[in-house]
């Protein structure tokens, strides 16, 4: 009877369910799209090395004003060297210098991210060249123009799938020859190594930025490749006072470092708990979505009840017990509830999949999500019930049946 009755009514029935599809679709979809994007990003930061610590010097200063981490010459080459000899569990160490500069190939002229570096920067970083090579540490001491590609970078200069090795491009006016494109790792944050170009770090410094310490090389970072995931925070806690040691940096005194250690462990568990934050946020919404779709269920029921009056006193009249009339208007309520949330959660499913296809991220579909979203509609649909089927119920027949 309760399908029956909502049955025709199809348009009611559906600007009801409305509330609750809506509400249902947002928790599937936006749970699966943060699960997704999480398991992505972390694949993607997991594929770079999980026992990396990165050293960045320290920010410069321009009056009152502080520029960014890396943007002083704090670091130098000894300091990356030294790393490497003295710290216990190091074993790599990747010295990097990073600017902007133009390149130009043919009649393509772009703004790119040149990294300088060194040899050990492909194992280091875990990524190595898909086709050609990278540098070898006689190209490095020589300090040869040699460029490697990033397959960004490729398709933007040379064109997509062009083979690069044999090319010349001219960066910041020099001249570089291509022998190699990087394999595609995909964006870590608010930087892509893909648009990226690699040329040796001695080079980068004699002819691109020119400005050395005091004591030799001026670099912006180190990355530092620990043997073991375990000997990360020890070797980050020697990493930390050998610096200081160089550069006669004594926090005792009220002294601050120039410069920043940052483990690939702590920036996996940031960006975890950022994410779940901000799922956890959305999901909080879609409750609420839900919560007024069960009201928009309450005011449908109560609404129905009062244009139902004459039919409820007929069915008292002639037998219907006030459970029976309690149990047909709960029953309505909850189909309503359940068969909006089946179908938000088929749309949210399917809005999931669309996004994974489309952002290439991992369909992550977790079925406390499904539970979850279902079992809360079944317990609004019954509570937004309640109160409309008990009006009903306690109708009196011949007060019922005198209504119009």
């Amino acid at each position: 009877m309760a399908l029956e009755t909502l049955w025709s009514n199809k348009l009611r029935t559906a600007l009801t369910m409305l509330g609750i599809i809506i509400g249902i679709t947002a928790v599937i979809a936006v749970t699966a799209i943060g699960q997704g994007t999480q398991k992505a990003t972390e694949q993607q930061l997991q594929s770079l090395g999980t026992d990396i610590l990165q050293v960045q010097a320290g920010a410069s200063r321009s009056g009152a004003v502080q520029q960014g981490a890396g943007s002083a010459t704090t670091l130098t080459l000894e300091d990356a060297e030294a790393i490497a000899q003295q710290v216990l569990g190091v074993d790599r160490v990747s010295a990097i210098l990073q600017q902007s500069a133009q390149v130009v190939y043919g009649e393509n002229n772009d703004s790119m991210t040149i990294i300088g570096t060194d040899i050990n920067y492909p194992d280091v970083r875990n990524t190595h060249p898909q086709t050609g090579r990278f540098f070898t540490e006689e190209e490095v001491k020589a300090a040869k123009p040699l460029a490697v590609l990033g397959p960004t970078a490729r398709d933007e200069l040379l064109g997509s799938g062009s083979i690069a090795e044999g090319a010349q491009i001219r960066i910041s006016g020099q001249t570089y020859d291509v022998i190699g494109v990087m394999e595609t790792k995909g964006a870590q944050g608010p930087q892509n190594p893909d648009e990226q170009i690699y040329i040796p770090l001695t080079n980068m410094s004699a002819r691109l930025v020119g400005n050395n310490a005091v004591k030799g090389i001026a670099i912006r970072g180190i990355y530092i490749k620990i043997k073991s995931q375990e000997q990360l925070d020890a070797a980050q806690y020697q990493t930390t006072n050998l610096l200081r040691v160089r550069h006669g940096i004594y926090p005792e005194k009220g002294d601050k470092d120039d410069f920043r250690t940052v483990n690939s462990a702590d920036i996996i568990n940031t960006l975890t708990s950022t994410s779940k934050l901000f799922t956890v946020m959305i999901v909080a919404v879609a409750v609420i979505s839900l919560i007024v779709g069960g009201i928009g269920i309450a005011n449908i029921m109560l609404v129905s009840v009062v244009e139902r009056t004459r039919e409820i006193g007929i069915r008292k009249a002639i037998g219907a017990t006030s459970t029976a009339i309690l149990s047909q208007f709960l029953a309505e309520a909850v189909v309503i509830a359940v068969i909006g949330g089946v179908i938000g959660i088929g749309l949210g499913i399917a809005i999931a999949f669309a996004a994974s296809n489309l952002f290439k991220f991992p369909l992550v579909i977790s079925l406390w999500s499904i539970l979850f979203g279902f079992g809360l509609t079944f317990v609004i649909g019954l509570l937004a019930g309640v109160i409309p089927a008990r009006n009903a119920a306690s109708l009196d027949p011949i007060t019922a049946l005198r209504s119009d």
